[in-house]
């Protein structure tokens, strides 16, 4: 009987939670983040940083903007190495290519607030192909022969970027584990972020490319864009986050962003409200 108790005691004791690690306790505690680094972004331009993708799109309508109010927009778009010192410092808009690509991102910079997150485009996952699609993919289900090179987008735990999952996702929409496994065996490469996912596509002669619509929208030369049925298509959105000490105008250019004549430009790439 002692035994049994000591048993079920040590039992419970491995059983016990382990403290809770939630987004406020590491904010401003990733590798990037430089709290050395003063956030003053009230200079007169509006600059917005945020992953390649949708920065063409946006570039467009900040085109319109400036011409009919002078005030200079600048867009800053690239892997967060690349520009985070800079955003933390002057950034007053970032953007986030998801949803859990803004979570992750605003780990990094304390002077944004969570709360304010603001979603203001979706689109939908495409297959892209090459220019002419050679191998005639209609959708998902040809995928899964054994002559298709796929490459999927994927930041493996180490890397920010809106296609982490989104492969898996849509070969698991239907709740059919084969899907996922046949699909699976025809990745011919997992890259970390769209432009080195588009790199690969290339560089490893592949047939499709799990991506987003602005990619064959703007790449017409070598892509070409097949949908996925709406049984299969999953949605993330493109947000915004306001830093509180940005420049007044960008308040104003974030207003213009979501107008009738911004969203036909988006539009252009595949964005949708």
């Amino acid at each position: 009987m002692i035994r049994l108790t000591m048993l079920i005691a040590t039992t419970t004791l491995v059983a016990l939670p382990a403290a809770a690690d939630v987004f406020s306790d590491r904010v401003g505690k990733t590798d990037l983040a430089d709290p050395s680094i003063t956030h003053a972004p009230e200079d007169g331009i509006v600059k917005l940083y945020g992953a390649g993708g949708p920065h063409t799109a946006f570039q467009k309508v900040a085109d319109v903007w400036q011409e009919e109010t002078g005030t200079e927009v600048e867009i800053v778009a690239g892997p967060e190495a690349d520009w985070s010192a800079d955003a933390q410092a002057d950034a007053d808009i970032l953007w986030g290519t998801s949803e859990q690509s803004m979570t992750a991102f605003l780990l990094t910079y304390p002077a944004f607030d969570h709360a304010d997150v603001e979603p203001i485009y979706i689109r939908p996952v495409v297959i892209a192909v090459k220019a002419g699609n050679p191998k005639g993919i209609e959708g998902f289900e040809d995928l899964l022969g054994e002559d298709i090179r796929i490459v999927v987008t994927e930041g493996a735990g180490v890397y920010n970027t809106s296609g982490t999952g989104t492969w898996e996702d849509v070969a698991g929409r239907l709740g059919r584990l084969d899907d996922i496994a046949a699909f699976r065996k025809n990745i011919v490469a997992y890259a970390l972020g769209s432009g080195a996912s588009f790199q690969q596509f290339q560089d490893q002669d592949a047939d499709a490319w799990i991506t987003w619509p602005n990619w064959p929208l703007t790449h017409q030369d070598v892509l070409e864009m097949v949908e996925l049925d709406e049984a299969r298509k999953i949605w993330r959105d493109v947000n915004v986050v306001i830093s509180p000490d940005a420049d007044p105008a960008a308040q104003d250019f974030l207003n213009f962003l979501v107008t009738d004549e911004a969203q036909e430009l988006m539009a252009t790439e595949g964005w949708q409200r």
